[in-house]
């Protein structure tokens, strides 16, 4: 007997073998079979979908779930376009904290509404005895007032309170690490936000350490969740690079660095499980840090690396080499370049053809680097949202020949590069229904056309968010279809993505998420 079995829905499998199907069995959270294999069994539930279109769910295969929870508990000054709108904010969010020496954390910062950046002289006049940290939206750079800077070695380097890269983490460690309860519950509140967008699998990309690590016992948070039955969906934990520290392994394990006891990727299990090795190389478009080979436009400016070439590129052959599955930053030509040369380097020294290193973002990357991503079988983890919200700025600062080159799409495919989705939430919106959208149009909300050669298909659009996920993540022998065997994850929506208008696939009402085939959202009964 069946668990339950859905009926009379259009089921987009994402399997070839069996795309599309009216019909699906579960039996204790798996897949057991499609239409006429599943029709005559007797159910101890069966739910009429009425004609609703279900998908695999959705696999965000790069977020930053801790950094949401936080973020909308935080202070915003999103939405102001005047310095003293601004800075109104930080002085009603420093008149609220009573204790002297207090911090004072401010969100929804980006210096392009404002026209410029705040200084620590203005965040001054507002914050007397506290000590103020506004986060860029980015991730890539914050401005702090006299009270923190005076905290800071001399040697950290800033402009007028703004700090970013390497220096922003200088600033994080002054005021980390967050308590695990803490993070517990706004993982849990951001893992509730991704299901009600029909995601029921995510990478959050960098724990411990890196730029966006808020504890170095961050991975108790997680299992905390895990252990009191509070995780909303099922989640893969990347380890920030700087975690790793020299082992003393035996010489014929070729292991330079690593966790404790060994530990690497595909630790764990289907809900919490070790996923790959986060190293940054660059910084971001939005804070002008991406590392390019040609100066952002109308500058002399080409952005920066995290650190000196060869100590970035060695850490990634000593990833590789004790046995990592590895998510690369690089944002800018230049950063793909150290990552290309780095894995190629990595690849000479210790073959693994099924490692899957991944780079995250590929935010601008030229015709000659495409055919070595595919020699090197890497994903390119984008995030197409970037473009839908970002693309006018972004494409202006990167001027018109290279502007097509940025989060690119049917370039990839047409290469064999496996083209993943993802959203990087909170930097902005977190709808694959959206992304999708826009990795069709190649669209701004502006209507600005970005790259338009660069559009695929739905189908394509879809298979990023659903099976090339669950490859860039390994988890595809149990995820991304809809096939027997497979986990019952899946999203019922209003309508199909593949026919409606393309400029009517980002409003597609969720109807409801499934997690291991039980509803995991709240409001909506089928």
């Amino acid at each position: 007997m069946l668990c339950t079995r859905l009926t009379n829905a259009r089921i987009l499998t994402m399997d070839p073998d069996h795309p599309v199907a009216h019909d699906l069995g579960i039996w204790q959270g798996r897949i057991v079979g499609l239409d006429e294999a599943v029709t005559s069994l007797p159910a101890r539930e069966v739910v009429d979908l009425q004609g609703a279109t279900v998908l695999p769910g959705f696999i965000d295969s790069h977020v930053h779930l801790a950094w949401t929870g936080l973020k909308a508990n935080t202070p915003s000054i999103a939405g102001c376009e005047r310095i003293e709108d601004a800075l109104a904010v930080v002085e009603e969010a420093a008149s609220r904290t009573s204790a002297p020496g207090a911090w004072v954390h401010i969100g929804g910062y980006d210096q392009r509404a404002l026209g410029r950046h705040l200084t620590a002289a203005e965040l001054d006049r507002v914050s007397p005895g506290r000590r103020v940290f506004v986060m860029h939206d980015s991730g890539h750079a914050c401005v702090v007032n006299s009270a923190v800077l005076d905290l800071l070695p001399p040697d950290v380097p800033h402009e007028d309170g703004v700090l970013v890269e390497s220096a922003m983490g200088a600033v994080r460690r002054l005021s980390l690490p967050y308590a695990q309860e803490e993070l517990a519950d706004a993982i849990e509140y951001a893992g509730r936000v991704c299901l009600a967008e029909g995601i029921t699998a995510c990478a959050e990309a960098g724990i411990g350490g890196g730029l966006l690590g808020h504890s170095p016992v961050e991975l108790g948070a997680y299992q905390l969740l895990r252990d009191q039955g509070r995780l909303p969906l099922r989640v893969q934990l990347m380890p920030g690079a700087d975690t790793l520290r020299p082992l003393g392994a035996h010489e014929r394990d070729g292991i330079p660095r690593g966790l404790d006891l060994g530990l690497r990727t595909g630790f764990g299990d289907g809900w919490l499980s070790v996923g790959a090795l986060k190293i940054y190389t660059d910084g971001g478009m939005m804070a002008r840090t991406a590392a390019l080979t040609a100066p952002y436009e109308g500058t002399t400016h080409m952005g920066q690396l995290q650190d000196d070439p060869e100590r970035l590129a060695s850490l990634i052959v000593d990833g590789h080499l004790a046995g990592w599955q590895l998510a690369v930053h690089a944002i800018g030509d230049r950063a793909a370049d150290l990552a290309l040369d780095a894995l190629e380097r990595a690849q000479a020294l210790r073959p693994r053809p099924d490692a899957r290193h991944r780079i995250e973002h590929a935010g601008l990357i030229r015709p000659d680097q495409l055919p070595r991503f595919a020699r090197l079988g890497l994903s390119a983890v984008i995030q197409p949202n970037f473009l839908r919200y970002f693309g006018d700025d972004y494409a202006t600062i990167m001027g018109p020949q290279r502007a097509p080159w940025m989060y690119r799409g049917r370039g990839f495919l047409d290469h064999g590069v496996t083209l993943v989705g993802s959203s990087d939430r909170p930097v902005t919106d977190g709808s694959p229904l959206r992304a999708v959208q826009f990795m069709v149009e190649r669209a701004s909300t502006s209507g600005r056309a970005i790259g338009p050669d660069e559009g695929i298909t739905v189908d394509e659009a879809l298979r990023a968010y659903t099976v090339a996920g669950a490859y860039a993540c390994r988890w595809d022998d149990s995820a991304g279809s809809l096939s027997p065997g497979k986990r019952a994850d899946f999203v019922v929506l209003g309508d199909d993505p593949r026919s409606v208008e393309p400029s009517r696939i980002g409003d597609i009402e969720v109807v409801a998420t499934f997690v291991d085939g039980r509803e995991a959202t709240e409001g909506h009964k089928l």
